[in-house]
């Protein structure tokens, strides 16, 4: 790993990582760095010993802190063996959601339930395509409401295109679908609700909404977040 290579690129650790009081600082840089190896092309290949002389560490410090950051799911590693079985090639990934963070809703079934309760004739009717609405936050657009750049800046969910360079096509896919329906519900009635949504869950409802294969995940997942939030107030 040369010199240029490690100067080219920037680093960035998500409020997912910088809060989590399980991970170590050090923890915490070896993820930044990571993300800066993985801009080019979508993932580090840099080994131990790379990072083990960066940070002026053993060998098996660096492999516990990369174990412990797989084991909470904020990165995947993935070896690549010949023929003989041999170590020819090891890829980090970054994971956008940590895994243990996954389990802390219930499934989307469960709110299926009440969702019919709470929400009616809600279906989306957007006169904009999330594409286009996504082109438009990428640029900055005057299209957009400065109040609602001011919630995805609250949820860490902007974006530029320095940043999507190293996002896999499925994690853009995703921040798309989120951002279209915050602003569906921003020009609904349900604007209320955005105060209350924070990106950990916004995402975690997404992901379950996917598990549970709805005909239509826009709507679904429009349904439970409003469900989600719905309910919440309700108990308060």
């Amino acid at each position: 790993m040369n010199e240029e290579n490690k100067i080219n690129y920037y680093a960035i650790i998500p409020a997912t990582v910088r809060y989590d009081k399980s991970l170590k600082a050090n923890e915490k840089l070896l993820y930044g760095e990571i993300t800066a190896l993985s801009n080019k092309n979508g993932y580090c290949y840099a080994q131990n010993r790379y990072f083990a002389n960066l940070y002026n560490v053993s060998i098996e410090t660096v492999s516990r802190w990369l174990s412990h950051l797989q084991q909470l799911g904020f990165i995947q590693m993935e070896v690549k063996r010949n023929e003989n079985k041999e170590v020819i090639a090891r890829y980090i990934y970054i994971v956008d959601i940590p895994s243990h963070q996954k389990n802390q809703y219930p499934s989307p079934q469960k709110y299926q339930e009440g969702i019919d309760e709470n929400v009616k004739d809600n279906n989306i009717n957007l006169n904009i395509d999330e594409d286009e609405l996504f082109t438009l936050l990428i640029n900055n657009s005057f299209k957009i409401s400065e109040e609602f750049y001011g919630i995805l800046e609250r949820l860490e969910l902007l974006y530029n295109e320095q940043i999507l360079v190293h996002m896999k096509q499925d994690k853009i896919q995703m921040v798309k679908d989120i951002i279209y329906i915050l602003y569906d519900l921003y020009n609904g009635n349900f604007n209320n609700l955005l105060l209350k949504a924070n990106r950990e869950t916004l995402i975690n409802l997404y992901l379950l909404s996917l598990e549970h294969n709805p005909d239509d995940l826009l709507n679904y997942y429009k349904r439970t977040i409003i469900n989600k939030y719905t309910n919440n107030s309700t108990r308060s």
